[in-house]
């Protein structure tokens, strides 16, 4: 038996014979009897096993080491202490022992320390609801998506283009690289051209958009930024939707759904863990995301939100320009101000990519960030340049190279509509659901500048 599903059905198990397969949590031995903390995986929450004398291995069992793993038989019954319920043992069975030098003690392990020991992590408090919310928000996703008849698209990892044209990519090759090389011969390569891992799925999943009209990627990307920060990692995964016949209205409008159905979703099916976060990460987190959920998403443009921080009694770290992206500090102003989550969009076009459609006033995109209390920008989308003419102009003035971007043009050319999407990443989705501030304590193995261990 789990231990999710014994605690699903206390009533029903109370009194019952159980057979329990986990780990020892803690251990603690008297002369006549011990108490284990016990734990499987399938929950939460933990299980006191009692045992005594009556053992057949009651000395063997008495020396068992935290981090074994045990098979456990037993009556459960109503605990005299804490617990609602525990485990009496009639027979323990060591399947596999732990050595004393094992690093996860039930005592205070910092996550700087952690990270040191990143594939047993997840058998602590903090991971283990850390990366059950990972799991539970990531089915979220998936089945919000289904839900609304969008097509799951697989991105290339591996391309030729760059999204984003910052130029931050990961280069990927099979020649050697001699010392003092200037020049590489990438006619010689494998793919007979510079190829790079992806920043995107986005300019790919437009493909599929303008064949299934509503279409998603959720995957991995790499961003070759030489940056430390709590929010910067060399790989980390994206949600990407694109939907044709959509407006920058429309794509507001799935990026509120959505995620208020991905938070709605990790409140109902994690309790257990978000109130470990609640009490030992983020106090007020749980109220923090139901008042998302309840919330009415503000809608304002960039030039609006800078009117608005100009004219607030505040002094700027960063004065607040027009024509300028905006700092950390005015996010959360602009979140206070309204009390909630803000939509800002139609940005200056100077500061956004090369994809997004061009306003009226030709010095504005169809662009949008999403604001969100406590964490900042949490999304970013844009209605997409759909007329062909204006996109090659637009690609010209930031002298990009056409060519190797026909097929992506000529998409403007077969069958050309209104289109849009947006961008998450999912590691900041985290951050903001469990209250845990640093990327590499929300994705089980962080690759970052100097580190790609395991």
């Amino acid at each position: 038996m789990d231990l999710k599903d014994l605690f699903a059905n206390t009533q029903k198990n109370l009194n019952q014979e159980v057979i329990l397969d986990g780990w020892v949590r803690n251990h603690r031995r008297q002369k006549e009897f011990g108490f284990i903390d016990f734990s499987d995986g399938t929950c939460f929450k933990h299980l006191q096993i009692i045992y005594d004398t009556n053992l057949d291995n009651f000395e063997e069992i008495s020396k068992v080491l935290v981090g074994s793993a045990l098979h456990i038989e037993g009556k459960l019954v109503e605990s005299k202490g804490n617990q609602e319920v525990e485990v009496q043992a009639k027979k323990i069975e060591i399947v596999g022992t732990c050595s004393d030098d094992y690093p996860i003690q039930p005592k205070h392990h910092t996550r700087e320390f952690l990270r040191s020991v990143a594939y047993l992590r997840p058998r602590t408090n903090l991971f283990q609801a850390v990366f059950r919310v990972r799991s539970v928000a990531a089915f979220a996703i998936h089945e919000y998506f289904q839900n609304h008849g969008f097509i799951y698209f697989h991105a290339p990892l591996l391309t030729s283009s760059d999204c984003e044209g910052a130029g931050e990519m990961f280069q990927v090759t099979t020649l050697p690289l001699n010392s003092g090389q200037k020049e590489i011969d990438y006619s010689k390569d494998f793919f007979g051209k510079m190829t790079n891992l992806t920043v995107s799925g986005q300019l790919e999943a437009e493909t599929f958009a303008t064949a299934y009209k509503k279409t998603y990627t959720f995957g991995p990307t790499f961003r070759a930024e030489n940056s430390n920060t709590k929010t910067h990692a060399a790989e980390f995964w994206m949600i990407e939707p694109e939907m044709a016949f959509c407006d920058l209205e429309g794509d507001m409008q799935v990026m509120e759904d959505m995620l208020k159905y991905v938070v709605s979703s990790v409140l109902e099916k994690c309790p257990d863990e978000m109130k470990f976060f609640d009490e030992f990460v983020e106090k007020g987190i749980i109220t923090k995301l139901q008042k998302l959920v309840t919330s009415q998403f503000a809608r304002i443009s960039h030039e609006e939100a800078i009117t608005i921080l100009k004219d607030a009694n505040v002094k700027w770290e960063f004065e607040p320009q027009y024509g300028c992206d905006i700092a950390k500090e005015h996010e959360k102003y602009l979140t206070e101000y309204f009390d909630g989550p803000v939509f800002i969009k139609n940005w200056p076009k100077d500061i956004k990519a090369f994809y997004m459609k061009l306003n009226p006033d030709n010095e504005t995109v169809a662009a949008v960030d999403l604001e969100v209390p406590g964490a900042g920008e949490l999304m970013g989308g844009s209605q997409r340049e759909e007329d062909y003419d204006k996109l090659v102009k637009r690609m010209q003035e930031m002298q990009m190279e056409t060519k190797d971007m026909e097929w992506y043009l000529n998409l403007r050319k077969y069958g050309t509509c209104p289109h849009s999407g947006f961008g998450m990443g999912f590691e900041r989705l985290l951050i903001y659901l469990t209250g845990v501030d640093n990327i590499r304590d929300v994705i089980p193995y962080p690759r970052t500048s100097g580190n790609c261990d395991f």
